[in-house]
């Protein structure tokens, strides 16, 4: 039974059982590999600063209820200001984060966006290119915590906000080329730990 278990719960967490939101017209998983042609001028962002609201960049994803732990290895070929690629965690429409490194005036950057009704955008500034980055997210009650990494082993905080709790949320991989034609996007060793709910733990505790 346990090794039935253990193997359901695997299965669940592999690329080809995730779903699309608005599908890229080309894309690939292999070895556990998601690579894709992220689709040109697509975005994810409402209102604020621009005075626009777009929804239409690639999101592969699934869902989750509860309280977990998702990290992913990304890398792209970016060309054009703005092309970015990282994790997306989404209620709907109007309640999302988006988070990973995006290319801005030919600097890397560490970016989240956090989306309320209206969007805002933070970054971190790279000194130079890196071939690849690891963010994580952590989602704890009614909070996400972002981290990024570049070897796996040593995680930086880069952002902590709110999410409606005891919500269903998609959680997955996105990229979007607001400003240019596309480019080659990269995801690696995606993974989502189930977290026991916090205030549950809390409970026990106390009724032990």
């Amino acid at each position: 039974m346990a090794a039935m278990l253990l193997a359901t719960t695997s299965m669940a967490q592999t690329l080809e059982r995730m779903q699309w939101f608005n599908e890229p017209e080309n894309w690939e998983i292999k070895d556990d590999v998601l690579t894709m042609d992220v689709t040109p001028h697509s975005d994810f962002w409402r209102i604020s600063h621009y005075g626009f609201t777009v929804d239409d960049g690639p999101v592969l994803y699934t869902t989750r209820g509860g309280e977990f732990e998702v990290k992913v290895k990304i890398s792209g070929e970016y060309k054009e200001r703005f092309d970015h690629a990282g994790l997306m965690i989404r209620i709907d429409k109007e309640n999302y984060i988006k988070t990973g490194i995006e290319f801005v005036d030919g600097k890397y950057n560490l970016s989240a966006v956090v989306t309320h009704h209206t969007s805002d955008w933070s970054v971190i500034k790279l000194d130079k290119p890196v071939p690849f980055v690891w963010i994580k997210a952590v989602r704890r009650l009614d909070a996400i915590e972002v981290f990024y990494s570049f070897d796996d082993k040593e995680y930086t905080m880069m952002r902590n906000c709110w999410m409606q709790d005891n919500t269903p949320v998609m959680v997955g991989m996105m990229a979007a080329s607001p400003d240019g034609e596309g480019f080659k996007a990269k995801f690696e060793h995606f993974q989502i730990k189930h977290l026991p709910d916090q205030r549950r733990l809390e409970w026990l505790e106390k009724h032990q």
